[in-house]
């Protein structure tokens, strides 16, 4: 054992259905898009992974496959899913080492997940190279990377909205005492914005150009207090096939995300009720915490603040914090009783 843990390294992985980060030496060594494009007549074989396959994403031809693995914040494509991480693992060492690592590996994973998807995310790892698994649950991560005191007998609410998922959950105690999960975020928001100019402006974009907008213009509201410029969109115009460019300003954008945030406030308020009223007295003094990729959806703070009539913090860095967190556990794996092995 002493000499496994010679050559151990210890990687943190927050394996999302967007964006894949990983950290190893407390540092975030890889920040890519989870998504891999692989040889269509050699599935085995991967072209491009991370930000380069991104950028083939819907440009391809008939030999060359781009997947995105996760979907809804779990494992849809189970090979693809494994070939990425395998990739990914590399990106922390570009030349190879002579004596290749045991990797102790610890990753999140949605608090509404199954068993069998649970068993998923950890083969995964393990046929990737990892020696030695550990699943934490996303919203305990999330957590830990605010700079929250989980262990400590006080409730708290976080908000994960993610790629694939949203998250609402109620911790305390170092434990999940009520859990709410939608599968409303990121990607539902793309899919929002491509119908809205598909049905206003009959303008045909693919995922990544709505994708693009949602960065640029994203809102929640729209009356911000220092809006955003319009933006320039480029498609295929549906009437005459031919491509045509847009003026896109960010009401609308606010207006094309309103069905599926009015959701997200829903859940937030179903969460709210499943509350006990101890914990929810402690959530009424310290108000909502929000994290995760969609966290920083313009005035979506501020909206959410308006609706339940209490105050909403968004974390200082919403898409690292779960990241963090995990390496927060993973350095301390013995500790924290919610640190799951298999």
């Amino acid at each position: 054992m002493g000499l496994f843990n010679l050559f151990t390294q210890e990687i943190a992985m927050d394996l999302g259905t967007a964006n894949t980060l990983i950290i190893h030496n407390d540092e975030i060594v890889v920040n890519e898009p989870s998504i891999v494009a692989l040889d269509r007549n050699n599935p085995k074989q991967v072209l491009a992974v991370g930000k380069r396959a991104l950028m083939m994403h819907e440009k391809t031809h008939e030999n060359i496959r781009t997947v995105r693995p996760l979907k809804d914040g779990v494992i849809a494509d189970f090979n693809a899913a494994e070939l990425m991480i395998r990739e990914l693992m590399k990106m922390i060492y570009p030349k190879k080492p002579l004596f290749p690592p045991s990797w102790r590996m610890m990753i999140c994973i949605p608090s509404s997940i199954t068993e069998v998807e649970k068993r998923a995310v950890h083969d995964s790892a393990e046929q990737a190279g990892a020696k030695e698994v550990y699943l934490i649950h996303e919203p305990m991560a999330a957590a830990l990377g605010i700079g929250i005191d989980v262990e400590e007998p006080v409730g708290n609410m976080i908000i994960d909205i993610g790629g694939g998922t949203t998250g609402i959950t109620v911790i305390a105690l170092a434990g999940i005492v009520c859990d709410q999960s939608i599968r409303i975020a990121g990607d539902e928001f793309t899919a929002d914005i491509m119908e809205a100019l598909r049905r206003y402006h009959s303008l045909l974009i693919g995922e990544r150009t709505a994708e693009q907008i949602k960065i640029n213009i994203g809102a929640a509201m729209k009356d911000l207090d220092n809006p955003p410029d319009d933006i320039p969109v480029n498609g295929r115009d549906l009437v005459t096939g031919i491509p045509k460019q847009i003026m896109v300003s960010y009401q609308e954008i606010a207006e094309a995300l309103d069905k599926s945030i009015f959701k997200i406030e829903e859940a937030i308020l179903k969460a709210l009720e499943m509350t006990p009223p101890e914990l929810a007295a402690d959530i009424y003094r310290r108000g909502l915490y929000l994290t995760g990729g969609g966290a920083l959806l313009r005035g979506l703070d501020k909206r959410l603040s308006q609706k339940i009539k209490l105050p909403v913090h968004v974390a200082d860095d919403p898409l690292k914090s779960v990241v963090r967190g995990t390496g927060l556990a993973l350095k301390n794996y013995e500790h924290y009783p919610f640190v799951m092995r298999q």
